[in-house]
């Protein structure tokens, strides 16, 4: 299994100048924010924020995150899949790949982050450098089984994933906002 969270790889879509507008007014701020998503909850919510574990192994990425990452076709990546919350409210679903080369470039402990918040060590990183970002639209039916019985999700939801490099080496960081989140 690629992902707990989707059946299979969704239809992204290049973020184009004009894209912004046709997103919906509450979802725009969430999309574009330009820092860390965790930090921003925390100044909504403050310490109620936690982020709850549900996988990390090495997994093959989708086709479209191999090409993203530039992977070749039988390599693995870390795969971690978190939700975070406040107060037992589900907020944002996220899915990060990390290459083992990027593990290694960015001395880190990017492999053992359990139930910290990635946010916390990438915009840290004095040579973090966002490199493309892409917008969805994903559908309940679209999410897996056990994510959709957990966490109800009725409507559409609004995601993007973001290339981002850390000394020059590049993971994948894809995040789904939830109703709840706005």
């Amino acid at each position: 299994m690629k992902s707990v969270l989707l059946k299979r790889e969704l239809a992204w879509r290049e973020n184009r100048q004009g894209t912004r507008h046709k997103l919906p007014h509450d979802v725009q701020s969430w999309v574009y924010e330009s820092g860390s998503l965790t930090q921003r909850l925390r100044d909504a919510y403050g310490e109620a924020v936690v982020v709850e574990l549900l996988r990390q192994q090495w997994s093959k990425p989708f086709i479209s995150e191999q090409q993203l990452l530039q992977q070749p076709e039988n390599r693995y990546c870390l795969s971690r899949e978190v939700l975070l919350k406040a107060h037992d409210t589900p907020l944002i679903l996220a899915r990060t790949l990390i290459p083992s080369a990027t593990i290694k470039a960015a001395n880190s402990n990017l492999a053992q982050l359990g139930t910290r918040p990635l946010g916390e060590i990438l915009f840290a990183h004095p040579q973090l450098a966002r490199l493309a970002m892409d917008i969805v639209l994903v559908t309940p039916s679209q999410w897996q089984t056990a994510i959709a019985k957990t966490i109800p999700i009725q409507h559409p939801v609004w995601g993007r994933r973001t290339v981002y490099a850390l000394k020059h080496k590049a993971l994948l960081v894809c995040e789904f906002f939830l109703s709840t989140a706005f």
